[in-house]
């Protein structure tokens, strides 16, 4: 066994964390994230893995009460356009569910992608071009998990027009918003995620989901 393999306790730990992880809309707690916790969440993403060693990330860190308030205001407007795409019994579901919590959360991120840092020939991108787009996804992954073992909670808004964030934020035309992040303290973490206590989804069954060797053959459960 390698000298820098994982412990039992350390193994647990990160199962744990990935298990607990939610996506956190509501609960936040007024106390501020501390410096060095954020430049930790910050270095957790920068360490993501990235298509050709690209690192194609940006990090916009928010704590504004003004800016807050104008992403609220995009989130709000978009928002109701959500909600009358949906009919019936589902459209009331839909306006009850708490969707973001901008202005509860201390720190807002934003995470973004510059596509061209690194020219338009990448290693890795040359056949499948929206490599760089996953690896931002990865790092905004890795800065969820690193934000659940800090105790803190962490929500991703994705109901407002990109458009309104490029203007709110100031970002570049070549550079594309992929998550905006609400993070802070909670009371406490639910036991399942939100959607699935509101009856909106459940949780599908793994052995569902896996398949050998080819799409749609199911793989044999180990007895």
């Amino acid at each position: 066994m390698a000298d820098d393999a994982f412990t039992d306790e350390e193994r647990a730990a990160v199962y744990r964390c990935i298990d607990s992880r939610r996506d956190v809309r509501r609960e936040f707690l007024p106390d501020e994230v501390p410096d060095a916790v954020v430049d930790r969440l910050l270095a957790a993403g920068h360490a993501a893995p990235s298509v050709g060693f690209l690192q194609p990330w940006n990090f916009i860190v928010v704590q504004d009460v003004a800016t807050k308030a104008a992403l609220h205001a995009a989130f709000t407007r978009a928002n109701a356009e959500a909600a009358a795409m949906f009919d019936g019994k589902r459209a009331g579901l839909y306006r009850s569910l708490k969707l973001e919590g901008l202005c509860e959360a201390p720190l807002l991120l934003c995470v973004t992608c510059e596509r061209d840092r690194a020219g338009p020939v990448v290693l890795g991108r040359t056949h499948q071009s929206e490599m760089d787009l996953f690896s931002t996804v990865c790092a905004v992954q890795n800065i969820w998990l690193a934000a659940r073992a800090e105790n803190l909670g962490l929500g991703w808004v994705s109901i407002l027009s990109l458009s309104d964030l490029r203007t709110i934020l100031g970002i570049p035309e070549h550079v594309l918003p992929i998550a905006l992040l609400c993070i802070g303290y909670v009371s406490h973490f639910a036991a399942t995620p939100d959607l699935e206590r509101a009856g909106w989804r459940r949780r599908l069954a793994l052995a569902d989901l896996v398949f050998s060797e080819r799409f749609g053959a199911r793989r044999r459960e180990t007895p």
